[in-house]
């Protein structure tokens, strides 16, 4: 019985990091804070989360961040930062996403 709690515990702590990770790898700043949802949306399988104008994700299909961000914009509004899975859209390819 015991083993068997050191496995369970073993996956929980192998499991956290990547799911903080996740988090950390997508997010947004939107250019308006009063375009952000007040309850979780969803967006290409993204569950994005607001708290003022900044917003993460955890999930989301596997796409290009200029395409998610596309996608996000015309749910939550014009972006100052993207973020998808940790490449982060440089400030042309924002614009070019915001247009």
């Amino acid at each position: 019985m015991r083993s068997l709690l050191s496995i369970a515990v073993l996956c929980l702590a192998l499991a956290t990091p990547a799911a903080a990770q996740d988090l950390a790898g997508t997010h947004l700043v939107l250019a308006d804070a009063a375009t952000a949802p007040t309850r979780p949306t969803i967006v290409d399988g993204a569950n994005w989360r607001c708290d003022g104008s900044t917003c993460t994700a955890s999930g989301g299909a596997n796409q290009p961040a200029a395409r998610a961000c596309r996608r996000v914009v015309a749910r939550l509004g014009a972006v100052t930062q993207f973020t998808w899975r940790g490449t982060a859209l440089t400030a042309e390819q924002l614009a070019a996403c915001n247009a």
